[in-house]
């Protein structure tokens, strides 16, 4: 009798700070869209705390404030702990010990050409000096994903060669000790614009550092602040100068959130994106006119968001008792998925009655 395949999806975030609309349009607002779909059995969602720590192991304070900010970030948004198990990496120590058997089925040389760990080791400075644990950071990823067997990933474009590593060791896995775990596929952004939104700056990417992220906690003002200081064309001096769309952060957020009935709402004299387009292409519009029609979408967008994290914010025991359960639910899954990994890898002494039965009845005819 054939048995229906469940759909597992399995995505997180490392708690180091408030999530900003990077967050929102690369991954949190599709997972609420796919929590809603009622087409997967299970979604989990998870703080990575534990990989937070790899750069952050001297400040550990950092993680734990925003492991909380987070969580308020993700139920402001919509994830809703009766659909989707919310928890936190570091309280399931299953995950610690697939991490622990992973390391033995990939190579240090294979882990330093991930082009992800390359890119981030760059970023972070660590020359000769990288934490072991940063660089097995594919490993430990790799085991959060098995462990619950998801099937599907959310995740961006970057994170392609995590997922790849991640199929690698599974299929190694699987290959010496039979079929147990489960490869995952990568579930990209539908829209293009959502696969890296830029920095408020123009930088390819949002970061707390550098002061360029617009966080889904921000005030109305601090909104309407930070997208009139946004980059756009620096050529564009005039109203009546043409302007280029290519790198102005402005046009790139409006693909990203931007829908036909805005306009009917907040810029009625154009009838689409692409006419707002064509009229700053040929001149004659300038940018504060389309960052007031920015702004007014993203308030649109931000304000339930900022209205639900503040009823939230008034019983935040409630908030961590989520978080408790979530994490309840989480180790009884990842807990049955390494029963069956160590029955695989044949360390299951003491439930392997067999192996018990065999020994002693060896042992008597000796």
């Amino acid at each position: 009798m054939n048995m229906k395949k469940e759909k597992i999806i399995l995505t997180g975030d490392r708690p180091t700070g408030k999530l900003h609309i990077g967050h929102y349009v690369g991954s949190l607002r599709r997972r609420v869209e796919l929590q809603n779909s009622g087409l997967y059995d299970r979604i989990f969602v998870f703080e990575a705390d534990g990989q937070a720590l790899t750069d952050n192991i001297d400040n550990p304070s950092k993680v734990r404030s925003n492991v909380i900010e987070v969580a308020l970030d993700y139920l402001a948004a919509g994830l809703d702990p009766e659909k989707t198990t919310l928890f936190i990496q570091s309280q399931i120590p299953e995950l610690c010990e697939l991490t622990f058997y992973f390391l033995d089925l990939v190579s240090v040389s294979r882990l330093q050409r991930n082009p992800t760990v390359k890119t981030e080791i760059r970023m972070r400075g660590f020359d000769e000096s990288i934490p072991a644990g940063f660089l097995a950071y594919p490993v430990s990823q790799a085991a959060d994903i098995a462990a619950f067997r998801a099937t599907h990933v959310p995740a961006g474009e970057d994170q392609e060669p995590m997922l790849e590593q991640c199929r690698e060791i599974v299929r190694r896995f699987n290959y010496i000790y039979g079929e147990t775990l489960v490869e995952p596929e990568i579930m990209l952004p539908d829209n293009s614009a959502c696969l890296r939104l830029p920095g408020t700056d123009g930088k390819a990417k949002m970061s707390k550092s550098l002061g360029n992220c617009i966080y889904l906690s921000d005030s109305a003002d601090e909104v309407e602040r930070k997208v009139k200081s946004m980059y756009t064309d620096p050529g564009h001096l005039r109203v009546s100068d043409p302007g280029r769309l290519e790198g102005n952060c402005v046009f790139t957020y409006l693909d990203a959130f931007c829908r036909a009935e805005h306009f009917g709402r907040y810029l009625p004299e154009y009838a689409s994106l692409d006419e707002l387009k064509a009229h700053y292409t040929r001149g004659g519009l300038g940018d504060m006119k389309v960052k007031k029609f920015l702004a007014a979408v993203m308030q649109e967008m931000l304000e339930p968001i900022r209205k639900r994290r503040a009823e939230f914010e008034k019983d935040i025991p409630s908030v961590y008792e989520i978080l408790r359960k979530g994490c309840e639910q989480a180790r009884e899954v990842a807990a049955n998925t390494m029963a069956d990994v160590r029955r695989a890898m044949k360390i299951n002494y003491f439930d392997d009655t067999s192996l018990i039965d065999e020994r002693a009845a060896s042992g008597k005819e000796d």
